[in-house]
């Protein structure tokens, strides 16, 4: 486990100092994306007094276009923490991340727990745990020095590019629509740069949900009442600039606002 904790040590003085994650060297980098998952969970007992409790998760690659874009062909998960959660309408500061980036998603908040001894889960499921949905942006970060070249092990171990998140207003789940049906528009400064459906998430967004919630499982872990998933980017990665605007509009679910300034 020493190699774990190196490993987590190196990505979270790198996340602390915002500064590009170089390749890590051969004997603490993780081998697999099992050794991944070992290293995130390292990595967020380390950064807990900067980011505050877990709060939910961000699933990353449930799209063609993103899996396209990243090469990597199957869902990956990070976190989601208490201090990087904000409201629509928020401004941020570009400069308190490496190289900030935008995503279009819908987020879903937990009205019970799914718990690991209740695997395997379905799509049918997991949908009657959701209390509501929300439009979202997902905010990432490329923190690294070439993330193409990283390796997916080492993207997942530092949470898939996960930076923090805006939700706008939840809907609960009896009053909103198909979410496989919902159209989706990212603009930046008032421009379209992107559009998607919610069936572009592995064709429904309650299939990326029970992923996670198999993929928790399987690692003895649960899900948890008021939990918020990111259920992963109907568009390609927007990457911003100082004093962007941003703006995801989700048919049937609202709008989601953010301001970096």
């Amino acid at each position: 486990m020493d190699r774990v904790v190196e490993a987590a040590k190196a990505i979270a003085a790198a996340r602390r100092a915002r500064e590009r994650l170089k390749r890590l060297s051969p004997d603490v980098a993780p081998r697999d994306e099992a050794e991944g998952y070992l290293v995130q969970r390292a990595m967020h007992d380390l950064l807990l007094p900067q980011t505050g409790a877990l709060v939910g998760y961000k699933i990353g690659c449930t799209s063609s276009v993103m899996q396209d874009y990243l090469k990597i062909p199957h869902p990956c998960a990070g976190g989601v923490f208490e201090r990087g959660v904000h409201q629509s309408g928020v401004k941020l500061s570009a400069s308190d991340f490496v190289c900030v980036g935008v995503e279009c998603e819908i987020a879903v908040r937990l009205s019970r727990d799914l718990v690991a001894g209740e695997a395997p889960f379905t799509a049918e499921w997991v949908g009657e745990a959701i209390e509501a949905y929300a439009p979202a942006i997902e905010i990432v970060d490329d923190r690294y020095e070439q993330w193409e070249t990283l390796g997916a092990p080492t993207l997942v171990a530092d949470d898939f590019f996960a930076a923090a998140c805006v939700l706008g207003e939840p809907i609960v789940r009896g009053e909103a629509p198909d979410v496989r049906e919902v159209a989706a528009r990212a603009l930046v400064n008032g421009t379209e740069v992107g559009t998607g459906r919610g069936a572009d998430v592995l064709g429904h967004p309650h299939n990326a949900l029970a992923w996670l919630a198999n993929h928790l499982a399987a690692e003895g872990k649960s899900l948890h009442q008021g939990q918020i998933v990111l259920t992963g980017s109907l568009i390609k990665t927007v990457w911003l600039k100082a004093g962007d605007r941003v703006a995801m509009e989700l048919a049937g679910l609202g709008k989601v606002e953010a301001e970096f300034a």
